[in-house]
């Protein structure tokens, strides 16, 4: 665990895990009349925060030496997760707690929209290390996902993810939400093991039949 941990990015990730909770407690700064609206908002960007910081999570510039390591990936990368899942729980929970109990939104939707977003980012990060060999693909990961969440904002009503508290498709999206959690966990785990190619023996050449007579000094 110690060489695990002291490779990990924690500028970024304690940057993702610090911007919940600060968002969480700008809610507290807002007047009377900013209501569950606005809590939805910047909770959710901080979901999304969370998420972007989470895809950097199997940067490793050192890749090319601990791929040949005995360890597989899976543990590998399931040792990164035990690190930082404990400061990305209390990130969350610090900033649902933050939010005034009176304007806020159900914690158990937002969570599932949390889940959600940082599976996708894990998943892609996941995606990433088993089809490339860049080291540090954690910006290519982010980027992607930045660019699907803005994209999933202009989704027509019966596809919306991203819906009001109050509207009637509330828990029709949050179901929407689950499969895509669903769908993302199925991925996430199907990308862990290692590629077979990488350790199938190639065959060695053929041996070429030697020349006879005058063409075998040629």
């Amino acid at each position: 665990m110690p060489p695990v941990g002291r490779s990990l990015p924690w500028g970024v990730l304690g940057a993702a895990a610090g911007l919940g909770p600060v968002l969480g407690w700008v809610t507290r700064l807002t007047q009377e009349g900013a209501g569950t609206a606005l809590a939805v908002f910047l909770l959710r960007v901080a979901a999304v925060g969370l998420a972007l910081g989470l895809a950097f999570l199997l940067d490793d510039p050192a890749r090319q030496t601990t791929a040949v390591v005995p360890t597989r990936r899976v543990v590998r990368s399931g040792v990164r997760l035990m690190l930082v899942a404990p400061l990305a729980a209390a990130s969350w929970a610090a900033a649902l707690l933050l939010v005034p109990e009176r304007i806020r939104p159900p914690a158990g939707d937002l969570t599932l929209e949390a889940a959600a977003l940082v599976v996708l980012a894990l998943s892609g990060a996941a995606c990433a290390v088993r089809f490339s060999d860049a080291p540090r693909p954690g910006v290519a990961v982010a980027a992607t996902l930045l660019t699907g969440t803005l994209l999933a904002t202009l989704l027509p009503t019966s596809g919306a993810l991203f819906v009001q508290v109050d509207a009637a498709s509330w828990a029709a999206a949050h179901q929407r939400w689950a499969a895509l959690l669903t769908l993302a966990l199925l991925a996430g785990a199907a990308l862990q093991p290692e590629p077979v190619h990488k350790h199938r023996l190639r065959p060695g050449r053929k041996h070429q039949p030697r020349l006879k007579g005058k063409h075998r000094s040629a």
